[in-house]
């Protein structure tokens, strides 16, 4: 099997590799980086769950191959915090109970970063628009709407 030269920054990192032409973005950042916060879930595009943001832009990374992300900046869920301390997504997905299980959190955190960043002061129907192609089991969504509001406000004011 032939690999491909990746080079790539991952969380502000540079990062080298050789993959194979198809290998997913997922398994690579899963297996290949052990950055296990990208999860895999449907791996038809449809959860969520591995959504990641490549260049400032969400895709789910289930459908995206390694070597598309040839000379791009990924920023998966572990490149939220800074150092000891969580973005503020993550605080109020904590604060407003925007988690349970925590399985399509990370998913859910990235859309709205992206979300946050298009859209600073977003209304309800804006952050439930953008996080329309994430999927939750167990929240009934309300929480995390109310996760991305609290985010929104503490980041950006009323």
């Amino acid at each position: 099997m032939s690999t491909h030269p990746l080079f790539l920054h991952v969380n502000g990192q540079p990062v080298q590799s050789e993959v194979p032409a198809r290998r997913l973005l997922s398994d690579f950042l899963r297996d290949d980086l052990h950055l296990t916060g990208t999860k895999r879930g449907c791996e038809t595009g449809t959860c969520g769950a591995c959504s990641v943001l490549l260049d400032g832009r969400l895709v789910k990374s289930c459908l995206s191959l390694a070597v598309q992300a040839k000379g791009c900046s990924i920023k998966t869920v572990e490149g939220l915090q800074s150092g000891d301390r969580l973005h503020p997504l993550q605080e109020s997905f904590m604060n407003c109970g925007g988690l349970q299980c925590g399985y399509c959190t990370p998913g859910f955190l990235m859309a709205a970063c992206a979300l946050l960043e298009q859209h600073p002061r977003p209304t309800e129907a804006q952050i439930r628009e953008g996080l329309s192609g994430n999927l939750c089991r167990c929240t009934g969504y309300t929480q995390i709407v109310e996760s991305v509001q609290q985010a929104a406000e503490q980041m950006h004011g009323n």
